[in-house]
């Protein structure tokens, strides 16, 4: 049997969470005015090099002495493996700070004896997606992968949405997991461990499941050394023969209970498409298709039903079309949250973290310092454009009042479109190799009205 989760409360609005060792595995925020000794706890995820053997509780307490001894302020971002440390140096690749926007507001930033760091340490999977094949020699109906995968890596950083909506996420799976950890009665208090993202085409929902699931597996490692995404399409469940899809709904399952049999194996399932289950159901009831599909959408529905009573599993799914979602399974979910284009902060942001990337990487050229060049977000960007006096590099100002053009001209664009602008723009420069700032940012604004006319009626 697996050892329960530890809840203590240290007060009425900050909930730790810890595993059987005593390692905080997730927390709601604390009201930073819970006194002067109330420390936070932030998260700091090390990635392990791939030839490193070093077990990762050595080297969680490495990293937490190294953190301890250094006087440090804490944001986001990643922080250097200490020259000084040959441990860490053979065996560290990263280490990043998570998440403290959750605790500061205002541009503040957590100075070191205010943090309490909830370090996680994981080693990326190589080994890419796993993909069966049927009897007759086709594809399987799912992909696995064995979690945290190298594919995904840096995902869950790089979506951009409202404030929120990535925490929120968060926060409800470790509430699930822990209320199932703790033998909640699902008839007194009802949860199934479902999540439904829905929104139109392009706005980064099927990414946001995959990043959700890996970022899960590293921050729940402790209680799960073992984490493994399995997704499905669910167009794929509707053979053209109907009678083999049942057949490919009980070999699904049947994996999955395999692989929840091991308790120390975190699974998480991802349904895409799902409101293709709502239109084999209508199909279905209107005779237009056979009646074998209907008992295979019921099928589906029973069998997830089913997994309520495993304890280390999390469904997560997606709709491009909400109003096609079938009730009986939007009944099902627990978070139903819409994820929508996204508005002139996103877009401003998504864009930023793209010219960042071409800064750091030498593409955009003409800029002193290049590689330490910063832009100012959003809210930053708003409060100097308020102020009388600009204190910085006038370049820097001017390029971020280009970006917000940039970002405004985007409107209606989705996530998926935003990040191919940047590339887009750069290939219609004439002269690819030298790459001026000011050139690229005009050239983004114009490939964005052209995206924006191409767009269908």
């Amino acid at each position: 049997m697996s050892s329960p989760m530890d809840i203590s409360v240290p007060n009425l609005e900050g909930v730790k969470i810890s595993d059987q060792n005593g390692v905080p595995l997730a927390s709601s925020p604390a009201s930073p005015s819970n006194g002067p000794h109330e420390k936070f706890h932030v998260s700091v995820e090390v990635c392990l090099k791939p030839s490193s053997t070093a077990r990762p509780d050595d080297v969680r307490k490495a990293v937490e002495q190294m953190l301890e001894k250094r006087s440090l302020s804490y944001v986001d971002g990643p922080i250097p493996v200490p020259n000084d440390d040959p441990f860490l140096m053979e065996n560290v690749h990263r280490i990043r700070i998570c998440d403290t926007d959750e605790w500061v507001k205002n541009h503040d930033i957590l100075l070191f004896w205010q943090v309490k760091p909830i370090v996680h340490v994981f080693q990326l999977s190589e080994e890419g997606p796993c993909e069966e094949l049927t009897g007759d020699g086709q594809l399987s109906s799912f992909n696995e992968w064995i979690l945290p995968a190298k594919e995904f890596d840096g995902m869950w950083e790089s979506l951009i949405y409202e404030s929120g909506l990535k925490q929120r996420l968060l926060r409800y799976a470790a509430s699930a997991l822990l209320f199932t950890e703790k033998g909640v009665d699902p008839f007194l208090v009802s949860w199934n461990r479902i999540i439904l993202l829905h929104g139109p085409p392009g706005t980064g929902k099927t990414s946001l499941c995959k990043a959700l699931a890996q970022k899960l597996s590293i921050r729940f490692s402790s209680r799960y050394p073992q984490c493994q995404l399995i997704e499905v399409n669910a167009h794929s469940l509707f053979s053209k023969w109907f009678s083999e899809s049942g057949k490919l709904v009980a070999k699904l399952f049947q994996k999955i209970q395999e692989m929840i049999e091991e308790e120390n194996n975190l699974v998480f399932v991802l349904i895409d498409e799902v409101e293709s289950l709502a239109a084999a159901r209508k199909a279905a009831l209107s005779g237009s298709e056979p009646s074998d599909s209907i008992r295979v959408v019921n099928a589906l529905l029973t069998q997830m039903d089913k997994l309520k009573s495993s304890p280390n599993v999390i469904i997560l799914t997606t709709s491009n079309i909400t109003a096609a979602i079938d009730i009986a399974f939007v009944d099902r979910a627990d978070i139903k949250a819409y994820v929508g284009p996204p508005t002139l902060q996103a877009r401003y942001e998504i864009l930023r973290s793209c010219l960042q990337e071409l800064i750091r990487k030498g593409i955009i050229s003409n800029i002193q310092g290049s590689s330490q060049y910063i832009l100012s977000d959003y809210v930053t960007l708003k409060e100097k454009l308020k102020m009388h006096e600009i204190h910085e590099v006038q370049t820097t100002f001017h390029l971020c009042k280009q970006l917000a053009e940039a970002a405004e001209a985007c409107e209606g664009l989705s996530g998926r479109t935003l990040r191919k602008l940047p590339f887009l723009a750069h290939a219609a420069l004439d002269n690819p190799y030298c790459c001026d700032p000011n050139k690229l940012l005009n050239t983004m604004i114009d490939t964005a009205r052209r995206e924006h006319s191409e767009l269908p009626d």
